[in-house]
This record gives C-alpha cells, structure tokens and sequence, in this order.
C-alpha cells in the first residue's frame, strides 16, 4: 500500500480512512479531532475505528509530546513521542501521512501536521515495531528502545533510527530533524560564528583591466584624430 495522506473533511484512502477537524483557537496545543472508519496504529498503539483528539502536551521543555483522548476530550487514551518532520510550505487543512505497513496490520500514522504549520510531528514507534515498519516502508523510522509509561520518560528515553536493513543509527544522522535554515545556522555556530571561506573555484573572476585600457587609448586616438580634422579644417578657411 503506498504511502497516503488525509487532508480536512476529505478522506484520501480507498475506504475513507479518517475525517479530520480543528479549531483556530487551539494553535498553542494544535487541538485535532480525527474520526477513524478503521483501525490505526500510533506509536505502537492501535486505536480502533472511532473519534478521537489528539492534542500536544501542555509543556514548555518538550512540545513533542502528544497525548490522544476519546473524542470529546475527557480520557486520556495515549501518551507518545514524536520527532519534528518538517515541509516547504504549510497548508490550511490539517494533513495525516501513514506508512507502508506489514500485510495485514492497521495503518501506522507517520506524521501529523497541523494547518498553517511547516513543522509536523513524525511519531516514534516501539524499537521492534519499528523494525517491521521500516522493512516495509523501505524507509527509516524513529524508534524508542521501550515503551514508555510516563510524559516524564517519554521526555528523556533516547531515540534512535531504524533503517530497512534493521540497523539503528543517531535519529540526526538519519532523519532531518531540524530546517535546513536552522541547519545552516548551527553549521556556522559549529564554526565558532565564522561562515566558510568559499573555495576560490566557485568565486565569480574578476575581469582584467587590459581590455579597458586598449579601448581608452583607441577613444584618445579618435579624438586626437578628430581634433587635427577640425584643426586642420578651420586653418585652411581662414587662409
């Protein structure tokens, strides 16, 4: 199944997998409300077909924590991890990605992007769900080596990248995780504040002064040669 994404009040998969609303006024906590016609996996938990609200963590040190409650809000249901994933330009309809999933598994949720946003949240699988999810997406998934229990060990659990070939490799290596602005930024703090030099190769060649200075001395003969027409002119009409 190749890769999908949902955008608001329309259903992109072939059954209409979700229906998806949210409310200006929950920028701070990107309050969504998603209805699911069949069962979705985040982050190593199946959701069954139904509505839920997915909302980000009231927390300033980690805005990467996202918690998922029934549908009107009132029981917490999951509380995951997420990575940053970002895109060129922001959309004004809430957008879900799924993965590749093994023959018979619900769909995985990969991303979930908020209107307006450029940076999403790519959600982190269970280490061994996300073996199976990266073999068969053929792509790399964020990986936490145990599940989780708590926001607090959801904050400070090292997260890892899982390629096709099952090999775990740093999460910055493998996945962009910040924009590649900011990336530039922290390659000249790495730096010590200094861009650079661009090699000389690459620098545009500045013309040499020869060829200007041959056309100076051509325009003085012109007019040197001008000058003893005219001089030459006036001396044979006044004789």
């Amino acid at each position: 199944m190749t890769k999908k994404a949902i955008w608001i009040g329309l259903a992109v998969s072939a059954v209409g997998l979700a229906l998806v609303s949210s409310a200006p006024a929950d920028d701070w906590n990107k309050k969504t409300v998603l209805t699911f016609t069949q069962p979705v996996e985040v982050s190593g938990h199946v959701l069954p077909a139904g509505t839920y609200t997915f909302t980000l963590a009231n927390t300033l040190s980690d805005r990467h924590i996202v918690q998922i409650f029934n549908a009107d809000g009132s029981k917490l249901i999951a509380t995951v991890t997420a990575i940053p994933n970002y895109r060129l330009a922001p959309t004004d309809q809430t957008v879900i990605k799924f993965r590749e999933v093994p023959a018979g598994s619900p769909e995985a949720i990969k991303a979930w992007f908020y209107p307006g946003a450029t940076t999403g949240q790519e959600f982190v699988y269970p280490k061994h769900r996300a073996v199976l999810l990266a073999k068969a997406s053929k792509t790399v998934v964020p990986a936490i080596a145990a599940e989780a229990a708590t926001e607090d060990l959801l904050k400070t659990a090292p997260i890892t990248a899982i390629t096709a070939e099952a090999k775990e490799l740093p999460v910055a290596e493998a996945i962009q995780t910040v924009p590649l602005m900011e990336d530039s930024s922290r390659a000249v703090a790495a730096s010590g504040g200094k861009r650079a030099p661009v090699p000389a190769s690459t620098l545009p060649t500045t013309a040499s002064p020869s060829p200007l200075l041959v056309l100076l001395g051509s325009a003085l003969v012109c007019v040197a040669i001008g000058l003893a027409a005219i001089s030459k002119y006036a001396t044979s009409r006044s004789a």
